[in-house]
């Protein structure tokens, strides 16, 4: 709220007009607004005073479904940024942008639209406070351990309308019969959820709905007042019950009647003035009338209530009172009904209007029994555990699983593995392995499973103990920005720099092939640097998976850094991904074979594998080899190759051999440092060259401009101003010529 008051002020458009606090004063009493704390430099009202402000000047009225002000504080949830958000998918997938396949749809079994709109918000805005999180903890496994409460909970609720958007048309005047009906019956299902609950061992659930209202008043208005099957729209009538309003019934009677009634007048008439004759007849100018024959008309028994009308030729018509009342209930009947109508249910919609408070807490114990129930279903459904919340900062998960991936392949299917991490010797763990084996998978369901424990959720696991994290960062995956201009391994790193930037030692961080947008060595160093950056400035949870193996050397540095890696069977042909992780560091990679599981061209395929080979062979000899820090017997396997390749000579031998490479590679890095000598020397002659010409220049200039009168020049003041300021020391040679070159100009036009 405070930033979007920033941005307001900075718009010069605003309209002070917005922060007239009397605008509070129309939505709350004053004995709320003492109750309600605001920050003591008034951001809070101010900003609550300019969006309420707002609301009535584009809806023009005040909405009694705001009541009331919950003041968001970020640090009472874990705060989740947009990359994390994405990552995860928790809502929606990173490739189809749709729901199906995120965390969300694994976990939304909810009955009601107001229960799905809340759990999207448990998804999105995790607690931080334990005391929150194992409330609701041990709400879900009240419901999840009674199956035959949870079972009737769901056919209760699904019976339920969306309360909270019934709440809302109510309140701007939208809402229409059919959807009090639907409140109505939502109303009508109260009762029995609270004594369902009541008469069930749920304590804390007992205690919960305790709070909540059965809104037996609303009820038996809407039933008394709204007809079951009514119109459509308020214009098209038909809306409200005859026996709620006795004008409405008889308007109602008169409109279906008025035939029948008019005929019981005649045949009265009939009977009064003794004239069989006699008939009440209508037309578009009088209306109806009793007309009398004049010869009927001496003998004819009328009385004073018989008002002349109009005369014929053969023939009186008269008009009574009896009969111009009923005309007008007649002839007015339905219009009179719609207005009435509409009356009778703006008066019904004012008094539901006036109580939407209740409606509204009412939605909100609602959706959160229906979000409780879901999370209940999901936990029962796929072997959930119930997640420890401790305070010691130790993450401890035994055979967790990915939700959405276990959901796609089946609890049989999937290989859980465990997280451990503390803030002690465990803090960083260097996850090594091939591609396509599970590393972003293991990395992805930790931090979901912490995730999900923040929620109040039960969690994938047979195990699982969950400190309080304040953040979750992630770095997974590759993308580039092209609309900013920004390339992939920018992108990476500019998402690194906020996790570095912003991780606390409460937080949890996942990092995925950190450095590999860059060449080899250069990605290898900037991992190393964040590993160490990590592990001495921060001292955050971090899974950190890799392929540069040097990085596994860190272990040896730092007792809080693990090294883990995916397990893999290879018996020399074949390799199965074993998806398992291990307290190990990975021996070697295998892009090669993943290539060869994408269908790669076989010429390709078996290419690689010679430039592999080649390139190991000159890892050996020209980088371990050369240093001396060397594996003998790893060199010796590789000479032997090359001796079963190659016809040896009498004198070779392996110490002759390393000794040879070693004098070869001095020399290659002999020759080398002087190609690069010769290069650098060229370089220098040429800079020293353009350097000479230059100053020569630079002291022409200075000793013309020592014997040269700028007043006695016929020269305008806009040249001489442009030559005193030249900077001539930090211009190069053609820079001088060109700048020389325009001011003589300008100086022979102005002569």
């Amino acid at each position: 709220a405070i930033a979007s008051l920033s941005n307001i002020y900075l718009n010069e458009n605003f309209d002070e007009k917005y922060l007239d606090e009397q605008i509070l004063h129309e939505y709350f009493s004053d004995e709320y607004l003492s109750r309600v704390k605001f920050d003591d430099r008034g951001l809070i009202n101010r900003s609550i005073c300019i969006l309420l402000n707002y609301i009535y000047n584009t809806q023009k009225q005040i909405t009694s479904n705001i009541n009331n002000i919950n003041i968001y504080n970020s640090s009472n949830y874990m705060v989740l940024d947009m990359f994390t958000r994405s990552n995860l998918e928790l809502t929606e997938t990173i490739r189809t942008k749709k729901k199906k396949g995120s965390l969300l749809h694994v976990l939304d079994k909810t009955s009601t639209a107001m229960g799905g709109r809340l759990l999207r918000k448990y998804v999105e805005e995790p607690l931080v406070d334990k005391r929150r999180i194992q409330n609701r903890l041990d709400v879900i496994e009240e419901i999840k351990d009674d199956y035959s409460l949870r079972v009737d909970l769901i056919e209760i609720l699904k019976n339920v309308y969306d309360i909270e958007r019934i709440c809302g048309k109510i309140a701007f005047e939208k809402v229409t019969p059919k959807e009090l009906i639907n409140l109505k019956n939502s109303i009508e299902k109260l009762p029995e959820l609270k004594s369902r609950i009541e008469e069930s061992d749920a304590t804390i659930l007992k205690n919960y709905v305790g709070k909540m209202e059965t809104l037996e008043d609303i009820y038996d208005l809407v039933d008394r007042a709204i007809l079951p099957e009514p119109s459509i729209t308020i214009k098209d009538g038909n809306i409200i019950k005859s026996d709620y309003n006795e004008e409405l019934k008889e308007l109602r009677e008169v409109s279906k009647n008025g035939a029948f009634m008019i005929k019981e007048i005649e045949n009265r008439e009939k009977e009064k003035t003794g004239v069989k004759s006699l008939k009440i007849g209508f037309n578009k100018v009088f209306g109806y009338y009793i007309e009398i024959t004049k010869a009927n008309l001496a003998t004819a028994k009328i009385d004073d209530g018989y008002i002349r009308k109009q005369t014929l030729s053969n023939a009186e018509r008269f008009i009574t009172e009896e009969l111009k009342i009923i005309e007008d209930k007649i002839l007015h009947a339905k219009e009179k009904i719609g207005v009435l109508e509409y009356e009778l249910f703006v008066g019904v919609r004012k008094y539901i209007y006036d109580n939407i408070d209740r409606i509204q807490n009412v939605a909100k114990i609602i959706a959160n029994i229906d979000v409780f129930t879901s999370f209940a279903t999901v936990a029962d459904l796929n072997n959930y555990v119930k997640p420890n919340i401790n305070d010691s900062n130790k993450l401890d998960i035994k055979n967790g699983r990915h939700p959405v991936v276990e959901s796609i392949v089946g609890e049989e299917n999937f290989v859980p593995n465990d997280t451990y991490l503390n803030d002690d010797e465990n803090i960083i763990n260097i996850i090594t392995g091939p591609n396509m084996s599970g590393k972003s998978t293991y990395m992805r369901q930790s931090a979901i499973i912490v995730l999900m424990a923040h929620m109040g959720s039960f969690v994938p696991a047979d195990y699982a103990d969950i400190p309080i994290c304040d953040r979750i960062f992630t770095r997974v995956g590759a993308s580039d920005d092209l609309s900013s201009g920004q390339s992939t391994f920018m992108v990476e790193m500019n998402e690194v720099s906020h996790i570095l930037k912003n991780a606390t030692s409460k937080s949890f961080v996942i990092l995925d092939e950190i450095g590999r947008g860059t060449s080899t060595y250069d990605g290898i160093s900037l991992a190393w640097a964040i590993v160490e950056y990590i592990q001495s400035n921060i001292k955050c949870k971090t899974l950190f998976a890799t392929h540069y193996h040097e990085l596994t050397d860190l272990e040896n540095e730092f007792r809080e850094v693990k090294n883990y890696s995916i397990s893999v069977k290879d018996d020399g042909e074949n390799i199965i991904f074993l998806r398992k992780i291990i307290e190990q560091p990975a021996d070697k990679s295998y892009g090669i074979y993943v290539a060869k599981l994408a269908k790669l061209p076989d010429e390709v395929i078996e290419r690689s594998s010679e430039i592999l080979k080649d390139l190991e062979k000159n890892h050996i000899f020209n980088g371990e080899v050369l240093t001396g820090n060397f594996d003998k017997e790893k060199v010796e396997a590789v000479l032997a190759e090359k001796v079963a390749e190659e016809e040896p000579k009498e004198s070779f031998s392996i110490e002759s051999e390393l000794s040879r490479i070693q004098e070869d590679n001095l020399k290659n890095e002999f020759e080398a440092l002087k190609l690069e000598h010769e290069t650098l020397l060229k370089e220098h002659k040429k800079i020293k060259k353009d350097y000479n010409k230059l100053n020569a220049s630079y002291t022409k200039l200075k000793e013309e401009d020592s014997q040269l009168s700028f007043g006695s020049m016929n020269v305008n003041s806009e040249v001489v101003d442009e030559l005193l300021n030249l900077d001539i020391l930090n211009m190069n040679l053609i820079d001088c010529v060109n700048t020389l070159y325009n001011l003589q100009k300008k100086a022979k036009e102005n002569r």
